[in-house]
């Protein structure tokens, strides 16, 4: 038998779309302070207050949401293991999957979406115009409002306090917000203090092989230049993820190699043709923790904020700057309370630094 709410949903999504756009809302953040974080908005927006349950369209909402209002989150849009739960609080290592509507490609279909009835949806990441556009269809075709927040590692604290704002959490993004504040300060201090010439020439290694990596502009990458490091990828211009070759790995000579792939970390110390390259031979490859969330990527979202400290420590060891922070266990242990709700036992502290 078809239940009444479900087939008054399937009307919606014939009925709503021109009606919608005479209600949406216009793109930009209309909020003194927001930073122009808001990219676009798309239908009407439910005062904070009402705001109970929020899809995350996609794996940088889905951290975002779940720092800033873990009770309001209906489910991870990302596939989350036993290990990377066992790191979240109570609350968010409970909470199923749900799937996602961006990044590379949808995993939940519109009727699936109205049946989680959230009040708001929520995609936060780099955004053309081709994206705002298909966030807008989505909107339309469902009637549920829709934001769209910009994504990049200097966004994070507006962009922490605005959705905190939209969600009535308001004195919480704050909170999250001034943390994010200090990591975004400690690397200016830093890229102020190191001369581009001197600046660590850094190659990014992504997946089991390495040899994917991003280019000049791509937000995968973009901790490199933001914690005073030189992408070499960059000598082959703009775009987003690009494969790389250990040829070209030889011709670019990086200083220092960074992954979150413990495999390919282990590969590059033990294999004989990667050790022509300045980094292997200086025993300068190092492994960023990779769970709950990515410390470098994987998402790229408020989860790279901790990945901020331990990328300076491994970039400018020793720098005066750094050697004036409460130490990095101290400041992972409070990120993880802070952001992820949960109270990481010593081992599970020490998993986390020791390099592989």
């Amino acid at each position: 038998m078809t239940r009444p709410g479900l087939h008054h949903r399937r009307r919606l999504l014939l009925q709503l779309p021109l009606a919608l756009a005479a209600a949406q809302v216009p793109a930009r953040a209309q909020v003194p302070g927001a930073q122009e974080v808001v990219v676009a908005r798309f239908g009407v927006q439910p005062a904070p207050e009402r705001v109970r349950k929020v899809f995350a369209a996609g794996p940088p909402a889905g951290v975002l949401v779940a720092a800033l209002a873990p009770g309001k989150l209906v489910g991870w849009p990302l596939t989350l293991g036993d290990e990377a739960r066992a790191l979240l609080g109570p609350q968010l290592r409970a909470l199923a999957h749900s799937g996602r509507l961006s990044g590379r490609g949808s995993t939940v279909p519109l009727e699936a979406l109205l049946q989680l009835q959230p009040d708001l949806v929520l995609d936060a990441g780099t955004a053309d115009a081709t994206y705002v556009s298909g966030v807008r269809r989505v909107s339309e075709q469902t009637g549920l409002p829709t934001v769209l927040i910009q994504g990049r590692i200097a966004d994070h604290a507006a962009q922490l306090r605005e959705v905190g704002r939209l969600l009535g959490v308001a004195e919480r993004g704050a909170l999250l917000a001034a943390e994010a504040d200090a990591a975004i300060a400690l690397a200016a201090r830093i890229r102020a203090s190191v001369p581009p010439a001197q600046r660590p020439r850094v190659y990014y290694g992504r997946g089991t092989d390495g040899l994917e990596t991003g280019l000049s502009g791509s937000i995968n990458v973009e901790l490199l230049d933001f914690c005073a490091g030189r992408n070499v990828a960059a000598q082959a211009g703009q775009g987003s993820l690009v494969r790389a070759s250990l040829e070209q790995l030889l011709l670019w000579n990086p200083e220092v190699i960074v992954t979150q792939d413990a495999a390919f970390a282990r590969r590059v110390r033990a294999d004989p043709l990667w050790r022509g390259i300045a980094a292997v031979r200086a025993q300068r490859v190092h492994c960023a923790p990779a769970l709950p969330f990515g410390w470098l990527d994987g998402p790229p979202g408020v989860n790279r904020l901790i990945g901020v400290r331990w990328l300076l420590e491994r970039l400018h060891p020793g720098h005066p700057v750094l050697r004036a922070q409460a130490p990095l266990p101290e400041a992972v242990r409070r990120f993880y309370q802070l952001f992820y709700g949960a109270s990481l036992a010593p081992q599970e502290l020490q998993g986390l630094l020791d390099e592989i």
